[in-house]
């Protein structure tokens, strides 16, 4: 069973912690760098843990309240605060409480601007990496504060789904202030920008949508007034400015779990007799309706973030997933958008991720027309339609 996911939204690097059995090779001057096996991976082995080299909270996410540590966006609501909120019964009780990994003892704020962090590691690691440049103190509610400003216009102009977030950029232009290194800082956020100008306005256009000239322009100034430092004067003109945006937009990886998640799977570990294991299958099955019912009715909106992003092998069949020298890839769609149509498929990761995929999937399926799944579905139901006027006209006649 799936446990309801939340985004979360970072910068990633190469695979800091792999296993060994992988290495990044580069592919062509389209695709760049990729991923491959050195070895055969079996499913379900881990594939690499990398940490990311920047992440941030979705600002939508974060203005509907939903709290997670301002440092590695791990969760701060318990697994019972998560299903609370979701599913809106207040008074619902979780059973296995202990299972839940959130540490409430733990967590700490930023004395000056009360930001939350679910630990003291965390909190001393974020003030050495940007918050120093970052912190708001007294004025993290005041409307009129710079940073504030370049949110709420960032809000404006790309509504949930969420799929970026301004704040990226703002921390990596704050590591950058405070790093003693800036040059090794700069050259490993250099290292992203390899788009042309063209391409980076199709980006823009992307994320901000049919106003995105002007939106840029606002965001841009809003970006300077707020953040503008001199090592980085490049980052600030309209043309670097654009580089950064389309650096976030294609490199950025959106990924989620949630308390409410971990506490399922970790339900689904114990040892339990059949009655036992029915009677909490049960109970999370009911929870996942309310969840749904509610969320139907309000379309809340949450997001969180992990400390670290783990790749996994996954199948659905066969006991080795991925053969040395192959190249591995994750999938960007659902469950429900790999199902659909080839045509379908394409055409959602073109407007979404820009690029044409090259899988074994869409390749075996290039001869298939060009329809998307919902053309298909108009064109069956207009069929039945007709089968069934057809088959009125049949009665009356009749008649």
């Amino acid at each position: 069973m799936a446990a309801p996911v939340d985004d979360m939204f970072s910068l990633c690097v190469e695979p800091s912690k792999a296993t060994g059995g992988v290495e990044v090779r580069f592919i062509d001057n389209t695709k760049g760098k990729g991923l491959f096996a050195k070895k055969s991976i079996r499913k379900g082995e881990t594939i690499f843990i990398e940490r990311p080299l920047v992440c941030a909270q979705f600002l939508w996410n974060a203005q509907y309240k939903y709290k997670a540590c301002d440092f590695c966006l791990r969760a701060l609501e318990t697994a019972e605060e998560n299903a609370q909120r979701l599913s809106g019964i207040p008074g619902l009780s979780l059973p296995h409480p202990e299972l839940c990994p959130v540490r409430p003892e733990l967590h700490q704020t930023c004395p000056q601007c009360q930001v939350m962090y679910c630990s003291s590691e965390c909190r001393q690691r974020a003030a050495d990496q940007y918050h120093q440049s970052l912190c708001l103190g007294p004025s993290q509610d005041d409307p009129d504060h710079p940073i504030n400003k370049l949110k709420d216009a960032w809000r404006s102009m790309h509504y949930p789904p969420e799929t970026s977030s301004i704040m990226l950029m703002a921390r990596m232009v704050a590591m950058v202030k405070q790093a003693k290194d800036k040059a090794h800082w700069q050259k490993l956020f250099s290292y992203f920008c390899s788009r042309t100008a063209n391409e980076e306005e199709e980006i823009a256009h992307k994320l901000l949508g049919e106003q995105f000239r002007g939106g840029l322009s606002l965001l841009h100034s809003l970006f300077t007034a707020a953040l503008y430092d001199e090592h980085l004067s490049r980052w600030f003109v309209p043309e670097g400015f654009r580089s950064l945006f389309a650096l976030v937009g294609t490199n950025g990886q959106g990924i989620g779990t949630s308390s409410l998640s971990q506490w399922v799977h970790a339900c689904d570990a114990l040892d339990l007799s059949a009655q036992q294991r029915a009677h909490l299958d049960s109970f999370i099955d009911q929870l996942y309706k309310d969840i749904e019912k509610e969320t139907m009715q309000f379309l809340k909106l949450e997001s969180f973030k992990l400390l670290m992003l783990l790749f996994y092998a996954n199948a659905h069949c066969s006991s080795v997933l991925f053969f040395t020298f192959q190249e591995i890839c994750i999938s960007y769609l659902d469950c429900c958008q790999r199902d659909r149509s080839r045509h379908s498929r394409q055409k959602t990761l073109r407007e979404n991720y820009l690029f044409t995929c090259s899988c074994p999937k869409c390749t075996s399926q290039m001869d298939e027309l060009d329809v998307t799944s919902e053309e298909e579905e108009e064109e069956e139901a207009e069929a039945e339609g007709e089968t069934e006027g057809d088959e009125m006209e049949d009665e009356m006649t009749d008649v």
